[in-house]
């Protein structure tokens, strides 16, 4: 697994704050919903082919997370469960259980926006990640966490 900042990465740049803008609309269709506003998307040869936010609480599903959302449409379009090919773009990083599911699906890239300190997949201190995973981080991370964290904090002051 190799880890690049997104400022050490400039041909890519471009595409990647395009794509994670499209991520980061699917999290606000989930703070829409009242859903924790995570949102992913996955590309391969340049197009969306999965888009994903959070549906936990509509579904009732702790599973639903936006990754898994992305990952079920993208392996749907394609035709197959492996994603090798492909990129996902997601507003935080993924947790243990997404990163899991990126591992067997062994996508090639896996670009975030904010990290998350507390439940993230590098937390964890064995590898989590396909061994030819790309990770790219820190694309909007201010915008993600900020989303994140207002979020949270109106649903503290309701209470």
């Amino acid at each position: 697994m190799k880890y690049v900042n997104f400022d050490e990465e400039a041909s890519t740049q471009t595409t990647d704050l395009f794509f994670m803008n499209e991520a980061f609309k699917e999290a606000q269709k989930a703070l829409e919903a009242d859903e924790v506003p995570i949102g992913a998307i996955i590309v391969h040869n340049g197009r969306i082919i999965g888009r994903g936010h959070n549906l936990t609480e509509q579904l009732h599903d702790v599973t639903a997370h936006a990754e898994m959302q992305a990952f079920t449409a993208a392996s749907n379009y394609i035709g197959g469960k492996y994603l090798h090919t492909c990129t996902l773009y997601v507003t935080i990083e993924p947790c243990i259980m997404c990163a899991g599911a990126s591992y067997w699906a062994q996508i090639s890239r896996i670009v975030f926006g904010s990290e998350d300190p507390q439940r993230g997949f590098s937390q964890i201190k064995q590898r989590i990640l396909h061994p030819k995973t790309q990770v790219v981080q820190g694309i909007k991370a201010e915008e993600c966490s900020t989303l994140l964290k207002d979020f949270f904090l109106a649903k503290r002051n309701k209470l």
